[in-house]
């Protein structure tokens, strides 16, 4: 009997230990509604670096600073705390960048949250820019003009195609940003910001700061649930 114990032990931790890790949520607050995040595992530096910053408060009080109807919303700009009325806004950083994470599995369909960066050769990430994708539908045809003319040749596979042609998104952006969580829940907070004014540089009017958080347990559970119904 003894024989088999050391086997069986090894096999439950190997099991445990090999399983797919718990996804982290996160909560992002403004006064046109609330939006709820899944960040993937897949893209671990970018999602260790937001739990990071969000924890240390970097990202609470920063504005949507950019807001392009039918494309995308963007913030966390540092800079963005303190900014005048109609300061250009966007070149605000922390000082050090993230390494790309490009996953041809992972896109930039409705609700997909990636990471901004400068036009720097490897593709780094900023490490606290970011953006919400609102997008829009394709046709088969403007699809076939993005392969050709945004992606290089690069066929989108016919799963994501689907996606786009659907539910919509921003295709011409696909392995150029590192694409790093999406929203499961509140995407009418993103739809709500794309219908505000924004100045000459795309920046609302009205300010639109956020409070970002973590989803803790009990407010977990009661997110995955709805989720589920």
């Amino acid at each position: 009997m003894k024989k088999f114990l050391l086997p069986l032990f090894c096999l439950f931790f190997t099991t445990v230990f090999a399983s797919k890790p718990k996804n982290t949520y996160v909560k992002i607050s403004t006064n046109y509604g609330t939006v709820y995040i899944k960040l993937y595992n897949q893209t671990p530096k970018h999602r260790d670096n937001f739990i990071k910053i969000i924890k240390d408060g970097t990202l609470n009080g920063t504005l949507f600073h950019r807001v392009i109807p039918q494309f995308m919303i963007q913030g966390g700009d540092p800079t963005s705390k303190t900014a005048k009325p109609g300061q250009q806004l966007g070149d605000g950083d922390l000082g050090y960048t993230i390494p790309a994470e490009f996953n041809p599995d992972l896109f930039h369909k409705k609700g997909a949250l990636a990471a901004a960066r400068d036009n720097n050769p490897e593709k780094a990430s900023s490490a606290s820019q970011f953006y919400i994708v609102q997008g829009k539908v394709f046709t088969d045809e403007e699809l076939d003009s993005v392969e050709k003319n945004r992606l290089g040749g690069r066929k989108i596979p016919k799963e994501q195609r689907e996606v786009y042609k659907t539910i919509g998104g921003a295709p011409h952006l696909d392995q150029n940003y590192t694409v790093f969580g999406e929203v499961v829940k509140g995407m009418i907070m993103v739809d709500n910001i794309c219908t505000v004014k924004v100045d000459g540089n795309d920046r609302p009017l009205t300010d639109i700061k956020m409070n970002v958080s973590l989803v803790e347990k009990k407010e977990l559970r009661k997110l995955l649930r709805s989720l589920k119904e």
